[in-house]
Order: C-alpha cells, then structure tokens, then sequence
C-alpha cells in the first residue's frame, strides 16, 4: 500500500480536476446567464402562479450558484436576486413578507462571503471541491506505510477538529532497505481546518523526502530548518520521531516540542512512558537540538504515539492526560491486538482539537 499503486487514482483525478477548471472558466459568462434568466422565470413565476412558486425558490438558486460560480458572477448574481425580491415586495407580491426579505438579504451576503473566502484559497467554483478532495487523498497518501517485514505492523488513526475533512495532525513513514530500518514522524502542525490541511501537506511531502535521506539524529534539525523557511505566521509544529531497526526492535525515539512515546512491554504487561529530551517545537528557534531515548521492542511489544488532542484538555493538566491515556492503553493494547481506534475511542477526548494515535506492533 505505497504511494506508487495510488499515482494512477491521482493522475486520474488532477486531469479531471483540470478539465472541470477549463469547463467552468470558459462557461461562467453562460452559467450567470443562466442563473439571471432563471430568477426572472421565478420573479415572475411568484407573481402570477404564488400558490406553485415561493419567494423561497429565489433561495435555491442562490445555493446551486455557490458551487458553480465564482466570486464577479456570483455577486452580479446575488444582486439580480435581491433586485427580484425587493421589487416583488415593493409591487405587493402576497406571498412576499418582511421575514422573507431579510431571509433572502442575509444567505446573498453570506453566499458573498463565503465565495470571497474561497477565492482567497484559490477555490473557485465546483473546481475548488475537487481540489480539496485530492489535496485531502495527497496528504493520507503521505501517511500510507510501505510494506514491512512478517512480525512487524503499523496501525493509526487520525481525527480531525469537529470531524472536518482536514487535520493538522500527520504521519509520514519511510523504510530504509539498505540497513532494514523503519522510521515514522508524527507531527501536530499548529492551528485547525483548510489552513492546517494545507501546510501539512506540504510538511509531509517535505518530511518525506528527508526521512531516509538523513542521518536519524539530523532529521529533526533538517525539519525545523525547512519549516523556518517557508516563514508562515503560524509556523510551528511539533513532532517525533522514531526510527526501529526491524531485525533486532531496537528503536531511537526524539522529540520537539511533542508528547511522550509509550511502550508497552508483553513480558512484564508494564506500561513505560520514553520521555526524551524535550526540545522547542519546530519553527521556533534557529537550531535545535533533539536528543533520542534508545530502546528495545520485545516480541509482542507495542509503541503509542500520539498528538497532544489526545491528552490535552482545556483546564486540564497534561500529566494527567497522559496518566488515563496510559490506563486506555493498559485495557486495550494489553491483549495484543489492541487497535489505534480502540485507544482514540477509549480516552473519549474532545473533538475541539486534532487527535491522532499511532502504534507500532511486534508480533
């Protein structure tokens, strides 16, 4: 389940992209109208048939236009609608009461904003939809793991804030074939929604790039010097970073700025919190320095990453997250084949935040 076998889907997908683009550009001359003609067949449908066309049908073309129109076409639109149903007030349309006018006003205004707002993202019309979806699959493409040895498996789960469609909590995973070594990031970009989405698809397309590339103690400064350049207003992240030697389970944990790993070890049933070094997180400061915790994954051992949203409430004590997170994993992951999903669901944390676990099993 590599990224290779999802290039295809992706191809696919940007040439559809790119063709709705050039079909919308070239037609929003013709769509607006459309769209104008349309509330003149409803002005006057609520004028001479009241009892079969509502004032409110003005309302539905209002919300058909959002999807297909840009912002200039959509705001000559929203006036021709607020034209239409002022003047139907004015000439004593019976169906058109004050609440109607002001119901009408106020989803043109909106409709307004929330086009302008797309605009400043760069998603225009029924292309923009399309543009979130691939940029949603590009960034759990990133986090897919490549195949990895018998004995050896990957299970996570990410959440988004309020179960919107992007995160700003992220994976990215890499093997090294020469020495047979898996390493994982997972990083908690700052802020929430299409923001956060954004730049942590371009963190993980980068942190990608380097895992491997680097010697494991550089990784963390090569990611904070990258993520100093891109020079975003909100541009820090936390993250860590574990690199496992899949022939021996010996494993090198590090931190910035990032909540503790936990390993459960099968033999004694003990849950052990790694807590490294801690160091500021990620776009912070010009250097830092990140010192990694060595350990050993035993034969039904398990590693616990997780995300801040998992254990940070508002008022709340970190220590105190940590310590019933650790109590979940003790229930869940005790068994052996405790799932990412039973943890996340078994701390019951707020969905104000971005939440994401991942575990690292030993068979």
């Amino acid at each position: 389940m590599g990224v290779t076998g999802w290039a295809p889907e992706r191809g696919l997908f940007t040439r559809a992209t790119q063709a709705m683009r050039r079909w919308s550009g070239r037609s929003q001359a013709t769509l607006v109208a459309a769209f104008v003609l349309a509330a003149g067949v409803l002005t006057l449908g609520v004028l001479r048939e009241p009892e079969w066309v509502p004032p409110s049908a003005l309302l539905l073309l209002v919300v058909v236009a959002v999807f297909l129109l840009r912002l200039r076409p959509l705001v000559i639109l929203g006036a021709v609608v607020l034209a239409c149903a002022w003047g139907l007030w004015w000439s004593g349309a019976p169906t058109v009461i004050p609440g109607v006018l002001v119901v009408v006003t106020v989803a043109v205004v909106a409709s307004v904003a929330f086009a302008r707002e797309r605009e400043r993202l760069g998603l225009q019309g029924a292309p923009g939809d399309l543009m979130l979806v691939d940029l949603r699959d590009r960034l759990a493409a990133h986090g897919r793991v490549p195949p990895l040895p018998a004995g050896w498996w990957v299970d996570s789960e990410i959440r988004s804030a309020h179960a919107d469609g992007f995160s700003g909590d992220f994976m990215v995973a890499g093997t090294r074939p020469d020495d047979d070594a898996l390493e994982i990031v997972l990083v908690d970009v700052s802020g929430k929604g299409l923001d956060a989405g954004v730049r942590s698809l371009q963190l993980s397309g980068a942190f990608g790039g380097l895992l491997g590339a680097m010697p494991r103690d550089e990784f963390l400064r090569a990611a904070n010097r990258y993520l100093l350049a891109q020079a975003w207003d909100e541009g820090f992240a936390t993250a860590i970073h574990v690199a496992i030697d899949l022939r021996t389970g010996d494993f090198w944990v590090s931190s910035a700025g990032h909540p503790p790993a936990v390993q459960l070890h099968a033999g004694s049933g003990r849950l052990e919190l790694i807590d490294t070094v801690g160091s500021p997180a990620l776009g912070v400061v010009a250097d830092v320095r990140c010192h990694s915790r060595a350990g050993r994954m035993e034969r039904g051992d398990v590693l616990l990453l997780y995300t801040d949203g998992l254990v940070e409430a508002r008022g709340g004590d970190l220590d105190q997250g940590i310590d019933r997170l650790m109590g979940v994993a003790d229930r869940v992951l005790a068994p052996g084949r405790g799932s990412a999903a039973a943890v996340l669901a078994g701390v019951r944390a707020g969905d104000d935040d971005d939440r994401a676990v991942v575990l690292v099993h030993r068979d």
